[in-house]
């Protein structure tokens, strides 16, 4: 009787992990917090969406090369004002921890950043990820990732 218990548990412990642990390992395009995976290369050209609310619009522009710190500046258009607005830079093609980037309103409702991207032993191949967050949780909604590849001369 418990071998025939053993055997039936083994079965549906194989059954359960057939099912579920392909639905945890993919996620048919989406990142854990809801977005789609298509990228959005912010130094090649404007990243924008609309949602219920408006049109966004995210640019990233290189200011200065100073020998090895390269400034950029994210200039974020945002349809209604979130309280807390920043960005957040993840490494996207290796770890290199998180950065947050606080986001300034401006007078013309935009909001402006400007940072430095932290430099990489991998150089110019190192993929940066910019989260837009309000507080501590990443805005919902947003349907491309935007990335941008280091520049460090």
């Amino acid at each position: 009787m418990l071998r025939a218990a053993m055997t039936v548990g083994l079965i549906l412990a194989l059954v359960a992990t057939a099912v579920f642990v392909p639905r945890m390992l993919s996620n048919n395009g989406q990142e854990e917090w809801g977005g789609p995976n298509v990228p959005c290369d912010l130094l090649a050209e404007s990243c924008s969406w609309s949602s219920r609310s408006g049109l966004w619009t995210v640019d990233l522009e290189v200011l200065d090369t100073d020998g090895q710190d390269t400034e950029y500046r994210l200039t974020v258009v945002s349809p209604e004002p979130p309280e807390r607005f920043l960005a957040v830079l993840r490494g996207e093609s290796m770890y290199m921890g998180e950065y947050p980037v606080p986001l300034r309103r401006q007078v013309d409702g935009t909001y402006v950043a400007r940072f430095n991207a932290p430099i990489c032993s991998t150089g110019e191949e190192m993929v940066w990820r910019v989260d837009l967050q309000q507080g501590q949780e990443r805005l919902k909604g947003i349907p491309v990732k935007l990335v941008f590849q280091a520049r460090h001369l």
